[in-house]
């Protein structure tokens, strides 16, 4: 038990103690931080009984719909929902960087207690694979929305466009990636790529949002 909460734990606070850290110069309140991954993980157990009653229900037959709108859509909103009435507005959010550490708080809280349910139920042999696939993935989706929510603030001419676009591409990445793990036999061909690609372009939102680091 200790073994798979540890597993489970790892990546999510390692990811977390990166993004954090790379705000060298006015790091955010921990336990602002603390809080909002907490707010992350209690997502788990919604998402979870209402993708439980649509799978029973059968109501997304296709891979298309499951990845697209049961996963991702749900996900994303929620996150996108807390992220945006809890933290956008708060005084503490008062540079662009500063949304990517919420964003990825956010989304790894969510992702780590989603990861220590699923190695508790299927084994910590998985550890390694759900660390470099779902943990990471999602840290990177809370890290786009986070950098798009960042822009919005702090562009007020183009708030809405950046509002939208801070959940628009967060739900169209996430989508991508299920549909590849729902879709493909040879899975892993496609992944390497799309994980490569994900990696790139939110490690680039993070240097444009901080560019002294």
């Amino acid at each position: 038990m200790v073994a798979v909460i540890t597993a489970g734990l790892a990546p999510g606070l390692a990811l977390l103690s990166y993004f954090y850290l790379k705000d060298k110069y006015e790091a955010e309140p921990i336990f602002m931080v603390f809080r909002i991954f907490i707010f992350g993980a209690l997502l788990v157990f919604p998402i979870m009984f209402i993708q439980y009653v649509l799978g029973v229900e059968e109501v997304f037959k296709h891979s298309f719909s499951q990845a697209f709108l049961k996963v991702a859509l749900l996900e994303e909103f929620f996150k996108w929902f807390i992220l945006f009435y809890t933290v956008y507005q708060h005084i503490e959010f008062d540079e662009q960087y500063d949304g990517i550490v919420y964003g990825a708080a956010l989304s790894l809280g969510f992702a780590t207690l989603e990861n220590i349910l699923y190695l508790l139920a299927n084994g910590v042999h998985l550890a390694v694979g759900r660390a470099l696939l779902p943990v990471s993935s999602h840290a990177l989706f809370g890290v786009i929305m986070g950098f798009y929510l960042g822009k919005a603030k702090f562009s007020p001419n183009e708030k809405r466009k950046w509002i939208l676009i801070s959940f628009l591409f967060p739900f169209l990445l996430h989508g991508m990636y299920d549909y590849i793990l729902l879709s493909l036999k040879k899975w892993i061909y496609m992944m390497i790529p799309f994980m490569l690609f994900l990696w790139w372009f939110g490690l680039r939102k993070v240097k444009i949002a901080k560019p002294n680091v």
